[in-house]
């Protein structure tokens, strides 16, 4: 369990300081505190509150295997970002925004499968028969990719979600998360505005500390969940290996033959049996009572637990919470659902869940519901990341 961060730490490390009063954003209203030498004071109770908002949530998508993907390409925050994720094996941005990363995510992988032809032609000694002016312009083109893409290599497919550090300085991001239904987690100032922020935490997102401090936090929530997501296949794996030892190891003892004993003589007489009447059976109405249970309307199965709908590529932790509260909280729901249905699910829920289209949603949720997990994951990367 991580540390809880107090007020105190946070004070320390200046998370509390915002913007000049004139560059303010009035939706921010609600997390300052008061407002000292033309500067707004963050309030930290709310900032503590939101994080472990944010941290609970960011440890669910780790622990469902999900890549959270870092964006942070402001100067004092590259280096923080870099080393903090890294520890926990997510994918960063911490060079230039490459525009549509998400939203041409295709694109993009074809850019990180040209630096891994690169690595081959290397391995195989293809690049030595090149002349010298031409390995010369593949080294740069190799160290330009490594540069902009070489965190994200391994991210196969469109991450769970977005954290960002400064929302106005990474704005695109926000657009293209937007617009793919990615939750965003975020960094956000009193000059930003939090309203297309899913899980915000008001905080000084210019000073170094301050971020070293928010980071430490939320990467030791999502190293929480995997390694909740580590154990759980651990004990999935000794829970299917049990069984085979017991059968193996189980043998059948010789069962000692009982040594036999003199039979006692009862002397009582034989107690006297009376006469049981015979019942008359009426067969018609014996029949007719059969064929009314067999029309008469079963009862509802009871419900099984709501599985994690966020493992349905589109599906976001609050859609996720609008299917569930709407009867819909397992796969096999999902997958007998009208998309029509759902949308409608969704819109009445929030109005920003209207652009969703859970057209492939059944789908996914059939191939869930039946463990196709290799199957779904391979649709999932095949169009688009998931996104159709």
């Amino acid at each position: 369990m991580a540390k809880k961060v107090e007020v105190k730490q946070l004070l320390e490390a200046g998370v509390h300081f915002g913007h000049l009063t004139r560059k303010w954003n009035p939706n921010m209203a609600p997390y300052i505190y008061m407002e000292r030498n033309g500067i707004h004071v963050i309030n930290l109770y709310k900032t503590v509150a939101k994080m472990e908002e944010a941290n609970e949530a960011l440890k669910k998508i780790a622990a469902s295997g999900r890549k959270i993907l870092f964006v942070a390409t402001k100067k004092q925050a590259k280096d923080i970002v870099a080393e903090k994720v890294s520890n926990v094996n997510m994918p960063y941005i911490t060079e230039r925004w490459p525009g549509g990363m998400l939203t041409n995510f295709v694109t993009i992988r074809k850019a990180v499968k040209k630096m891994a032809s690169i690595d081959r032609m290397k391995k195989d000694g293809t690049f030595n028969t090149l002349s010298k002016k031409e390995r010369l312009q593949v080294d740069r083109l190799r160290a330009k990719l490594e540069k902009n893409l070489g965190s994200i290599s391994e991210m196969t497919r469109l991450p769970g979600a977005l954290f960002i550090v400064d929302t106005m300085r990474e704005h695109i991001a926000v657009k293209e998360a937007l617009k793919l239904n990615i939750p965003i987690f975020a960094m956000v100032d009193t000059n930003s505005d939090p309203r297309d922020i899913d899980y915000l935490i008001p905080s000084n997102d210019d000073a170094s500390k301050s971020i070293e401090i928010i980071m430490e936090q939320v990467t030791q929530a999502v190293a929480e969940g995997l390694e909740e997501r580590k154990s759980d296949k651990q004990a999935e794996k000794e829970g299917k290996e049990e069984p085979k030892a017991k059968t193996e190891t189980k043998k059948e003892e010789p069962k000692e033959t009982p040594k036999p004993t003199p039979a006692k003589v009862d002397t009582k007489p034989a107690p006297v049996v009376e006469k049981v009447p015979e019942v008359e059976v009426d067969v018609e109405a014996t029949k007719e009572a059969v064929e009314k249970e067999k029309k008469a309307p079963k009862k509802a199965a009871k419900k099984t637990d709501a599985d994690d709908l966020t493992k349905i590529e589109g599906v976001g932790p609050k859609a996720a919470e609008a299917l569930a509260n709407a009867g819909m909280a397992t796969f096999a729901d999902i997958a007998k659902g009208d998309p029509e249905k759902i949308k409608e699910v969704l819109t009445e829920a929030s109005s920003r869940m209207a652009h969703l289209d859970p057209t492939s949603w059944p789908k996914q949720a059939q191939m869930a519901a039946d463990g196709k997990w290799d199957e779904l994951k391979e649709w999932q990367e095949s169009v688009k990341g998931g996104v159709e």
